[in-house]
């Protein structure tokens, strides 16, 4: 299998502590979260790659347990997402689950930047609330 990033130049990635990541498309208005097996696959392929080399990869940035399935699913949601471009897939994704491990299954969600807005009025999100006033220090008086 043969992997390639698209249209990364135009992506504001936002990598989070534990290992997952945020991307913005703007040129379509959409927001990706990736959980970190998904966002180690994304860093493995941020040049062309194949999939031993993108699972290889996973396996020493995340978890030795990482298996080319594992890795493969990974690549098949970011393909999904219109993320990689894929050629020659090995497995089925009926193969994969039926290999299931104890390693966290990857994740891609995209929501669209109307979408997320519309869920926000929804939750009834809000600005947070500014921070009351210091109490001012009182004045000492001298002794007399």
């Amino acid at each position: 299998m043969q992997i390639e990033r698209l249209q990364s130049d135009a992506l504001v990635e936002n990598r989070l502590p534990d290992g997952s990541r945020v991307i913005l498309d703007p040129t379509n208005e959409t927001v990706f979260a990736l959980n970190a097996t998904a966002g180690a696959a994304w860093d493995a392929c941020s040049a062309p790659t194949t999939l031993s080399n993108v699972a290889d990869d996973m396996r020493r940035s995340l978890n030795p347990a990482i298996t080319d399935e594992i890795a493969e699913e990974a690549l098949l949601q970011l393909q999904d997402k219109k993320l990689v471009n894929t050629s020659g897939s090995s497995a089925t994704r009926r193969q994969f689950l039926a290999s299931l491990s104890a390693v966290a299954l990857p994740l891609v969600v995209a929501l669209t930047i109307s979408d997320q807005k519309a869920h926000a009025m929804v939750a009834r999100s809000a600005a947070p609330k500014p921070a009351p006033p210091k109490p001012k220090p009182k004045p000492i008086l001298p002794f007399l």
